[in-house]
């Protein structure tokens, strides 16, 4: 039933013979591979046999390394660090400075971002936090009124108001020397050489462009950028991006410590501090104060694997592992079977109640992080939505939260936060047989609309919750200086027996949840391969509406979804999965069709 949409594959890898690369200086740089140059071209004849492939739904397969990305400049340059020898954490440096530069509208220098680790030496599953922080001088009345109102949405985000202390750049430094390999200044040639000569403006990023004007063009840097004598940036379109090539200069020189306490970081308070008409609250001193922490995965069980993520402030592990939780009380065999996605729908809408009373930043608020992926408690929320309890298995009326074992007396309100969609996901695998998994971000398209340096801004303090208390109960998720605001990235690690399966993320707001929850249950569940995984049409149920991918098979869910009881609404639901899974026949890479990424492997 479930039509497949035109699935995205994996370039070929050329590898071409050419002089030695020059033996490296630093102690901690890698040579390149015996017998390998390392030298990669994509030729516009593998691009369109990757074109054809992606149209016949395949998987990427490899034997040493994989990357998957949103961007095929992207992927190259993590494709070139691995042929290299590099590791996971090292590609994912190149890949991430490209994806700032040509998919600027979602990730960058400007935002934030949550990793997930294998460590193929220790068998440990490790996840580092580098998601922004709320100002140092922010208050609980920061997205509302002169009345106490929250502002409407845009208001808060189009402006210097919504940033909040970048994490991405320090993420980065952070996991490459942790787990890097390759010389650091080496991971931005690819980048620094794009934005110097330039690169063609994707069809994906012109489209998004033209949507955005009116936003894009009231700040004048951000403006001259984006639409140069007025109009709007066209695909095919070269641009260049000076700039942006200084800003990693002296980041691949100095390394976080410039980004953090010299010109960039006082260029991002000055242009926060004077944005015309929304002016934000950004200081130096919360670049100074502003360290990526390391947190304890959250690794939820589900039948024979445990699915591990990112714990608060991401609300993403939880929330897919109760999902899961829930669901594996069941037979969900049948994924034509409107049942099926009854049962799928009202384990999100239960995981989600859960979520908006108790998910915030835990440096912050108590949390039942344990209590809410306990298995007896989700046996007991499973028994909420069996059939023979609900009059004939007909939808949920309403939801609540449920009463996980919790060691504190906190009551909390329900939060009235606002994610809209943006993001990009970074699978990679290297040949040492380290799996990383990262989402990034700068939260809604093209962020705050400020750039500097550049790059834009993030608007990410507008994941918190606008309201701060819920009928004199405090909300988890509400604004308080130096926190960081709950989100829906859901990097993953999929692990069984101890060794990861899938590695898999996606972009779309509080979709997010949604969307890899489903692709898992695809791929472990329903045995699809991991692009049919990615490519299959969306049903997803947060808040008790039913969304239906448009343009699908899923759509002929309507009526008897509505039979069932549901609200449902047929419509756009754009994921941007990125997939690899790992197994004893090596690695198959999948790219989500909706988007304009690829994976590539050897």
């Amino acid at each position: 039933m479930h039509k497949t949409l035109a699935a995205t594959t994996a370039l070929t890898l050329i590898l071409a013979t050419t002089a030695a690369i020059p033996a490296q200086e630093a102690s901690d740089a890698v040579a390149p591979e015996a017998g390998a140059s390392g030298f990669i071209s994509v030729t516009s004849e593998a691009i369109r046999d990757a074109q054809d492939a992606k149209a016949a739904g395949k998987p990427v397969e490899a034997k040493k390394w994989m990357v998957a990305a949103a961007n095929p400049l992207a992927v190259e340059a993590g494709a070139k660090v691995l042929a290299n020898g590099g590791s996971a954490a090292d590609a994912m440096v190149a890949v991430q400075s490209v994806l700032g530069l040509v998919e600027p509208q979602s990730s960058g220098m400007g935002g934030g971002a949550f990793l997930v680790w294998y460590d193929a030496k220790t068998g440990e599953v490790t996840t580092l936090d580098g998601r922004e922080t709320a100002p140092m001088e922010a208050t609980p009345t920061l997205f509302q009124d002169e009345n106490g109102e929250p502002l409407k949405f845009f208001d808060a985000v189009v402006g210097g108001r919504s940033v909040g202390t970048p994490g991405t750049p320090m993420l980065m430094e952070e996991a490459w020397k942790r787990w890097g390999r390759a010389q650091w200044s080496d991971l931005f040639d690819d980048a620094i050489t794009l934005a110097d000569r330039g690169f063609e403006v994707s069809p994906r990023l012109a489209s998004l462009i033209a949507s955005d004007t009116d936003r894009l063009s009231r700040f004048a840097t951000t403006a001259n950028y984006f639409m140069p004598g007025g109009q709007p940036l066209q695909a095919g379109t070269r641009i260049q991006n000076p700039a942006y090539a200084d800003t990693l200069r002296t980041f691949s020189e100095g390394g976080a410590e410039a980004f953090y306490s010299g010109a960039i970081a006082e260029n991002i308070v000055d242009t926060v501090r004077n944005a015309e008409g929304n002016p934000g609250v950004l200081s130096m001193k919360d670049f100074a104060a502003y360290t990526v922490k390391q947190r304890d995965a959250i690794c939820a069980p589900y039948r024979q694997y445990d699915v591990c993520g990112m714990g608060p402030p991401s609300s993403g592990a939880l929330t897919v592992g109760q999902i899961l939780g829930i669901l594996g009380n069941f037979e969900i065999s049948d994924p034509e079977d409107p049942d099926t996605w009854r049962m799928i729908g009202d384990a999100s809408r239960l995981a989600f109640a859960d979520r908006g009373r108790y998910m915030a930043d835990s440096d912050f608020v108590p949390m039942p992080t344990k209590g809410l992926i306990d298995p007896a408690y989700l046996e007991e929320r499973a028994g909420i939505i069996e059939g023979d309890r609900m009059d004939g298995g007909k939808a949920l009326e309403s939801v609540e939260p449920g009463v996980p074992a919790f060691d504190h007396a906190m009551l909390m309100g329900d939060d009235q936060s606002i994610e809209f969609p943006s993001t990009s996901h970074i699978s990679i695998v290297d040949a040492d047989g380290n799996v990383l998994s990262m989402t990034t971000t700068i939260e809604n398209g093209f962020g705050s609309r400020l750039m500097t340096n550049g790059f834009l801004l993030n608007n990410e303090l507008t994941d918190f919750s606008f309201a701060t208390q819920d009928d004199g109960k405090p909300i988890a998720n509400r604004v308080e200086p130096g926190k960081r605001p709950r989100s829906s990235m859901s990097p993953t690690i999929v692990m069984e027996d101890g060794k990861p399966v899938l590695s898999i993320g996606s972009p779309g707001g509080s979709r997010i949840i949604g969307y890899v929850a489903q692709a898992i249950l695809a791929h472990l569940t329903w045995g699809m391969d991991v692009q049919q995984a990615v490519s299959m049409p969306h049903a997803l149920n947060r808040f008790g509406t039913f969304d239906l991918e448009e343009g699908t098979d899923m759509a002929a869910l309507q009526p008897a979804l509505e039979a069932l009881g549901y609200e449902v609404s047929v419509r756009e639901l754009n994921s941007g999965l990125h997939a690899i899974s790992i197994g004893p026949d090596g690695l198959k890479g999948g790219a989500d069709p909706r988007r304009e990424g690829i994976a590539l492997g050897e």
